[in-house]
């Protein structure tokens, strides 16, 4: 059981980082005002749906702390991780 709620949520997580990459891919993209908001909406709204299922899988302030990580980038996901003696998710 353990084992599949890692993978579960290495799987969100990826999932996670991809919705994020597009939304900032959104920001230096060709589209512009309107639209440009539309998709970067709909890419950070997937984000927190996706929080919401992390959630169940862990805590939610562990999923909110894990979405945080992704925001701030990678280099504070490694930070973090090193801290508890862990490998990064």
């Amino acid at each position: 059981m353990q084992r599949e709620n890692k993978s579960e949520v290495a799987r969100l997580m990826e999932q996670i980082r991809a919705e994020h990459e597009s939304a900032q891919r959104g920001l230096t993209g060709i589209a512009e005002g309107t639209a440009k908001h539309i998709f970067i909406n709909a890419h950070m709204e997937r984000m927190w749906a996706l929080k919401d299922e992390l959630g169940k899988e862990v805590s939610d302030a562990e999923a909110l702390i894990l979405i945080c990580r992704v925001l701030l980038g990678d280099d504070a996901e490694k930070e973090v991780a090193e801290d508890r003696g862990q490998k990064k998710v």
